[in-house]
């Protein structure tokens, strides 16, 4: 069995890899929290720059890592800012109070009919904002989409689309917040 040749392509990744693998990592370690941050966006970099259709395009191969790693890292920066929704709920060993209750399986007919409540009360107060500050949160929260391909698909700045998120999480925060005491300050 004959193992085939790689193309030009991957001899061009393989060669980055080799070449900025260790470089990159520590950059992007000496920014983030711990390895397993600095693993997991040194990941994403590398699958961005697998997904590059002509790798032999980049003019400055080096420069187009480290500035993907330093937009992956802010990207993360800024999703793990305390400006969350999940900033309702009392920290603890439940963990976010907003995600166990949207995202979970329902237990019981009472746990299901708070889940369908919060969804319900979560999308009429995202139908009361305007489309840019909704759109922002759902693409960001409910969709996972960072900032930077926001920004990449609108042609508009990242720090466009943070703001409008912090406006729509103000408005959620504020309307979500009566719900929230209704239920778990009884």
């Amino acid at each position: 069995m004959s193992i085939p040749l790689a193309t030009e392509r991957d001899q061009t990744i393989t060669k980055a890899v080799n070449s900025y693998g260790q470089r990159l990592y520590r950059f992007i370690r000496s920014r983030v929290a711990s390895a397993a941050d600095a693993e997991d966006v040194l990941q994403d970099v590398w699958l961005q720059f697998s997904k590059v259709l002509q790798v032999e395009t980049i003019d400055q191969v080096s420069g187009w890592l480290f500035r993907v790693a330093r937009n992956r890292i802010t990207d993360r920066y800024r999703k793990n800012q305390p400006d969350l929704l999940e900033d309702l709920q009392q920290t603890g060993e439940e963990g976010s109070f907003i995600k166990e209750i949207l995202f979970s399986e329902p237990e019981d007919q009472a746990a299901a009919e708070l889940k369908e409540l919060f969804w319900n009360a979560l999308f009429e107060a995202l139908d009361e904002l305007p489309e840019l500050q909704r759109n922002a949160y759902v693409w960001n929260e409910l969709e996972d989409k960072t900032f930077q391909e926001m920004a990449d698909q609108s042609g508009e700045s990242i720090k466009t689309w943070i703001s409008r998120k912090r406006y729509a999480i103000q408005h959620l925060r504020t309307r979500l917040q009566a719900l929230y005491e209704e239920f778990f300050n009884d």
